[in-house]
């Protein structure tokens, strides 16, 4: 069992989480624009959904980074503000509470919590609030489907990897303090 980490360690690895999604959102955005922030998205940033199954301060910072990169992405409604950070506390929550469940020693259902939380609220927001005339649940599902396979790509295809190369270079166990 690890033990609580210090309020100081808590928030410096929260926040440096936070600010490393913000610059992976917006460097992606530098080198492929709307590729991280638009309506058809992958974003290589939501590869660190993993880390929730290294540090709690995962939680925090990711939820931080999400809402710090809409605040500054021109174009966002304050609704995606809302609801894109809450798919994202969800996601990050769930994810958490499931970092021990792994097949294949892998923390999947870890890696597709972002994947389903996102893809059923952003899913919902852009058919709702960014699609013209009455909401359809077949457009609905389309919406989904966008969002969650530019999510597999990020959280699963990328997050895998991470995954494997965190674990085996042991960093959040060398620096526990």
């Amino acid at each position: 069992m690890q033990k609580p980490k210090k309020p100081t360690v808590f928030l410096t690895e929260a926040a440096l989480i936070a600010a490393l999604y913000v610059v992976l959102c917006f460097a992606q955005e530098l080198i492929l624009p709307t590729s991280a922030t638009g309506a058809v998205q992958v974003r290589i940033a939501e590869a660190l959904s993993v880390l929730v199954c290294f540090t709690p301060a995962a939680v925090s910072g990711l939820t931080v980074g999400c809402l710090v990169t809409n605040l500054l992405t021109l174009g966002v409604m304050p609704i995606d503000l809302v609801l894109g950070t809450l798919a994202t506390l969800l996601a990050c929550l769930s994810g958490y509470a499931l970092r021990n469940v792994k097949f294949v020693k892998i923390p999947l259902l870890t890696l597709l919590m972002p994947v389903i939380f996102n893809a059923l609220i952003i899913g919902l927001e852009i058919e709702l609030f960014y699609i013209e005339g009455a909401f359809t649940f077949t457009g609905f599902m389309i919406q989904a489907g966008f969002v969650g396979v530019g999510e597999l790509i990020a959280c699963v295809g990328l997050g895998i990897p991470l995954y494997l190369v965190l674990k085996k270079l042991n960093i959040f166990e060398k620096f526990n303090y």
